[in-house]
């Protein structure tokens, strides 16, 4: 019988050495920049120390991953949201699970 686990476990994606100061370039360049700047910051403060006391980097990754994500799914939102569909008559799914309707 081997020793070694018979399942790898999964590795966060890695970004660059430099990703988090071009995704706060990014993101100082939005039009967002005045909500989005002090939430990354928040967040990545946040993870920093997590990663201080847990020795672990993948909190920062998470934070990287997310903001990347947000920064790049924008556009299609903005598309949305000026494409006129209104989805305020639609059912909030938290209220349908929690059975107050």
């Amino acid at each position: 019988m081997s020793a070694q686990p018979d399942h790898t476990p999964v590795t966060p994606y890695a970004p660059a050495p430099g990703a988090p100061a071009e995704l706060l370039a990014q993101l100082r360049a939005d039009r967002r920049a005045d909500t989005w700047v002090p939430a990354f910051e928040r967040e990545w403060a946040a993870a920093l120390e997590e990663s201080r006391r847990s020795f672990s980097l993948g909190g920062l990754y998470e934070v990287v991953n997310t903001w990347q994500a947000r920064v790049a799914s924008a556009p299609a939102v903005d598309a949305f949201v000026a494409s006129g569909r209104d989805e305020t008559g639609f059912i909030d799914m938290a209220e349908l699970r929690s059975g107050r309707l």
